[in-house]
């Protein structure tokens, strides 16, 4: 054990004796705050249409096309469903999963408010959903004519119950939900929803039009004049209307669709656009997330390839490796005490800098007006810890390749491609997005998902690729490939460095 301590204080000795390497990973830890700063001060936000917030603090898309009256106190809503089209990009046909066509409550006006929803889509069978981000499967099919759905909702205080049919006489119970503070008073009826449909790597246009039976009324609902009105259009997250179908009656004026309702026998036609739903990413192209702020751990990535190649490959090139085990003759030993000395150095001076680049770029980021989806406070620890450790790992693997291939240059060459090209390509328009995925499952640009901030959610589209901050792996995972390139590069290196004359 004493004699491992040696072998810890010689390679620190080293490491901090040699200026190059002691100022490489200081320049790494300083690239991550500057990075930072200077993302978050060319940072600009887009003002002019607010991006709606949910209950639960995250950024939400709350547009939709609504028939109404007001219920006041207890009562329920129960109507049939025969048919739900949708048209996407101006051409008629195709289909939107997530269309939406059915009942809601809502708490309030404001974007962003609590709602409860049961509803026919347009492939994901009939749903209850509540507060944009709780989804609750109901019976599987699509809805025709030939087989239509039913569906419920009751309100008793604050609590809404959602139910669904096939024949409108044996109800399935779908969930009961609790929406705190419900007014007395709240507006409530028909509405239909599209999300943009997502082609490539994009999204383009769409709207759905259902066809509604006679609604069934219970409690205190006034009788009266049904109305009609298009929810959250001036928002943020609202991606418009397609144009107007090729070839198609459709009854609207101008170049595009609009939404609308008009009588259908006892029921209603209801045309809708837009979504109640999480936010993604491409829904606010003009907002931010941390791993945008956090950058420069790209560049210092490349700071540390260097050094860790070097921290092996200098003493081969000036014959020092032959003391270096005459002195310390358990190769492996020696190999461990570099690894542990480079990565412990790389860990604690990398653990500050991204702790400090998180808060400061944000900070200035949203003085400058741009909008960042939310961190938790347990996200943020995450992505400190998570970022200097793929940081250190990525300056151990440096030493591993080092050390089998003994020459600098070819060294860091050979890193800074294994690490540095798929990290490339994964961030640019060059490969497929099916490609694009596959590397940052098998490659080591899998550990960036440590600064995954935002939750890809079952029931919502979107256009999930790594370049959006998606990844397919989680922290833990992704973490754990590079992990797995570190050991085989260490593992092969302790081998050569046994069998190999110095």
């Amino acid at each position: 054990m004493m004699a491992f301590r040696g072998l810890l204080h010689a390679e620190w000795t080293k490491f901090r004796s040699v200026r190059g390497w002691a100022t490489g990973t200081a320049v790494a830890a300083l690239m991550i705050v500057l990075f930072a700063v200077l993302t978050g001060a060319s940072a600009t936000g887009d003002g002019a249409r607010p991006i709606p917030v949910g209950p639960d603090g995250g950024p939400v898309s709350d547009s939709f096309y609504l028939v109404h009256q007001p219920l006041h106190g207890d009562g329920s809503i129960t109507v049939d469903v025969t048919a739900l089209t949708t048209v996407i990009a101006g051409e008629s046909g195709g289909t939107v999963p997530w269309a939406k066509a059915g009942l809601i409550i809502r708490a309030g006006e404001r974007p962003g408010s609590s709602y409860a929803a049961v509803m026919v889509t347009g492939g994901h069978g009939v749903r209850m959903q509540h507060d944009y981000v709780h989804d609750h499967a109901g019976p599987p099919g699509q809805v025709s004519a030939a087989g239509p759905r039913w569906l419920r909702l009751t309100r008793t205080g604050d609590t809404i119950t959602g139910e669904a049919s096939t024949d409108g006489s044996r109800w399935s119970p779908l969930a009961t939900v609790r929406l705190p503070g419900l007014a007395a008073t709240v507006q409530a009826g028909l509405f239909v929803a599209c999300p943009n449909a997502v082609q490539g790597r994009g999204t383009v246009t769409a709207a759905a039009t259902a066809v509604f039976g006679r609604p069934d009324l219970q409690g205190q609902w006034p009788q009266g004049r049904w109305d009609g009105e298009q929810f959250g259009a001036g928002t943020a997250t609202f991606g418009g209307y397609p144009p107007v179908p090729t070839g198609g009656a459709v009854d609207v004026h101008g170049p595009r669709m609009s939404g609308g309702f008009a009588p259908a026998g006892d029921g209603f036609t209801v045309t809708g656009a837009g979504d109640l739903a999480p936010a993604t990413r491409s829904e606010i192209p003009t907002g931010g997330v941390a791993g945008d702020l956090l950058f420069g751990a790209f560049p210092a990535l490349i700071a540390l390839c260097v050094v860790g190649a070097l921290f092996i490959t200098t003493e081969y090139r000036h014959a020092l490796i032959g003391t270096t085990l005459t002195a310390g003759p358990h190769r492996t030993r020696v190999l461990a005490a570099k690894a542990i000395v480079l990565g412990g150095v790389t860990f604690v001076t990398s653990l500050p800098a991204v702790a400090l680049a998180l808060p400061l770029g944000e900070q200035i980021a949203r003085a400058q007006g741009l909008y960042l989806f939310p961190v938790t406070t347990a996200a943020a620890a995450r992505i400190d810890v998570g970022l200097a450790a793929l940081l250190a790992l990525t300056a151990v693997f440096a030493l591993g390749v080092g050390t089998v291939l003994r020459r600098s240059a070819t060294a860091v060459t050979t890193v800074v491609v294994a690490l540095v090209l798929p990290h490339l390509l994964v961030l640019t328009p060059i490969l497929p997005a099916s490609a694009q995925r596959w590397l940052t499952l098998v490659t080591p640009d899998a550990a960036f998902a440590v600064q995954q901030t935002l939750i890809r959610y079952p029931h919502v589209d979107g256009v999930y690729t790594p370049a959006n901050g998606y990844y397919p792996l989680g922290a833990l995972p992704g973490l754990a490939v590079l992990c797995g390139y570190t050991a085989v590069a260490l593992g092969l290196a302790a081998v050569l460095l046994r069998r190999r004359d110095t």
